[in-house]
């Protein structure tokens, strides 16, 4: 037990069978702020936790769009309005021309609000994380599987989750410090 405020209760499990059947419960059991740590991507952990929902297509599609105005508007501004040239008797808005380039500006602003997206959505950079905190943690890159729920959910309550959790059977059950 710690002294301080605790980020929340963080259950070792030894193969990713349990990890999932717990996670499963508790999502079940109400808890919506958990996560799960595993030495290599396990889609039904992510599933159980009810982390299926991704807005990064969302950023990237009005990124996308963005790229496409801008460019589109910009080749409209400086062909037609701010140094209007006629070439071989050509409309100044000659907008069959203008597709590459939008196109370009398309791609270039998808790509950057991808990479800007993720980054924000993911909350990163972030040098330092409570769960580092917990001593067997280490073991999540090579051979163990975790669940923690943390202390900002609703639901959370010290003495119930870790019920919940022991309920489960995991190797240990430790208070993670911020």
């Amino acid at each position: 037990m710690t002294a301080g405020p605790i980020y929340g209760l963080m259950a070792e499990f030894e193969t990713p069978t349990e990890l999932v059947e717990a996670a499963k419960g508790a999502y079940a059991a109400g808890y919506r702020k958990m996560d799960t740590y595993t030495p290599y991507p396990l889609e039904e952990a992510a599933e159980a936790i009810g982390a299926h929902h991704n807005r990064v297509s969302l950023v990237v599609l009005v990124g996308a769009m963005l790229g496409m105005i801008g460019g589109y508007t910009l080749e409209y501004w400086v062909s037609a309005i701010s140094y209007p040239i006629n070439v071989g008797g050509k409309p100044f808005h000659s907008w069959p021309a203008f597709i590459p380039v939008t196109f370009e500006c398309a791609v270039l602003g998808a790509c950057l609000a991808a990479v800007f997206g993720m980054l924000a959505l993911n909350g990163l950079p972030q040098p330092y994380h409570p769960v580092f905190n917990s001593p067997n943690f280490v073991r999540a890159s090579r051979d163990r599987f975790f669940l923690c729920i943390e202390s900002q959910d609703p639901r959370f309550s010290p003495s119930d989750t870790r019920k919940l959790l022991e309920s489960y059977k995991p190797e240990e059950i430790t208070e993670v410090p911020y």
